[in-house]
This record gives C-alpha cells, structure tokens and sequence, in this order.
C-alpha cells in the first residue's frame, strides 16, 4: 500500500479486492483506494459521501467561475445573483460572506478537502435561512413575573 499525492488515497491490487474485498471496501469507507490491474487503467474506489461531496465541490466552482467572470456590480452582489438566499443577510454579512465563501473554496482545492468549502456553504445558506425565517441574535425577552400553569 502507499499514500498517493499525500491525500489519503491507497493503491492496491485488484487480486486484492477479490482476496479480501471486506478490508479494502473498509479502507474506501474511510479515504479513497486506487485499485491497479494488469490488463488496464487502474480504477478507483470510495465512498458515495466522497463522491457528492466531490461533484458538490465540482459545482460550487463552477457557480464561483461564473461569478467571477461577471464584471458588473461587486463580489458580494453577483455572488447573490448566483445564490439568491444571501439576499436575506444584511450587506455587510452578503460581503464577509462572500470572502468567506471564495477563501474555503481555494482552501478545498489547495487540500483536496471538499468538505471544507461545502461546509462553509452550508453554514452561510443556513444562517440565511434562519434570517428569513425571522430569528436574530437578539436576545429573548423574558418575562418578570413567574407563572403557573396546570398540568393538562
């Protein structure tokens, strides 16, 4: 076995995925395997989870090429014309969002963790969500007088 591109991918053979498919379908649970064959090109092996969060990544650089390659209005602005729930956040959470969002994007792709950038996507369309949904960070208001209620 080696470690490939210091990503957590293992080679192995495929008389390996025969002989003891348990191990190396264990191994591709938890990080991708590269399966050699003599008769072909080596195919590769991982999990669902990894592959959506690859096409995941894979789509989210392509909404931030076309956003990029407009040139009209700023970052923030065109990055909510591409995803219409950061019209919920205020102006300055649309512009921190949209560094935030550009900056885990080139973190994934220098790592090759997907799931950093899908994470902060999530997080920010989430918050959004909350927003229009009418919470806040305001604190809750508290009633001064206790009150008893009977059991129903």
């Amino acid at each position: 076995m080696t470690i490939l591109n210091d990503l957590r991918t293992t080679t192995r053979r495929s008389s390996d995925l025969s002989k003891h498919s348990a191990d190396v379908f264990a191994e591709a649970e938890d990080h991708t395997v590269q399966i050699t064959r003599r008769d072909g090109e080596p195919l590769v092996l991982m999990s669902q989870r990894e592959a959506d969060a690859r096409a995941a990544l894979l789509q989210f650089a392509a909404d931030l090429i076309t956003v990029t390659l407009d040139e009209e209005g700023t970052l923030a602005s065109r990055m909510a014309d591409r995803f219409p729930w950061m019209l919920a956040l205020s102006d300055t959470d649309q512009a921190t969002c949209a560094r935030d969002l550009v900056d885990a994007a080139r973190a994934s792709f220098a790592t090759g963790q997907p799931h950093r950038a899908i994470a902060e996507l999530t997080s920010w369309r989430e918050t959004a969500t909350a927003i229009a949904a009418g919470l806040s960070a305001r604190p809750a208001e508290w009633l001064d007088h206790d009150e008893l209620i009977e059991r129903p």
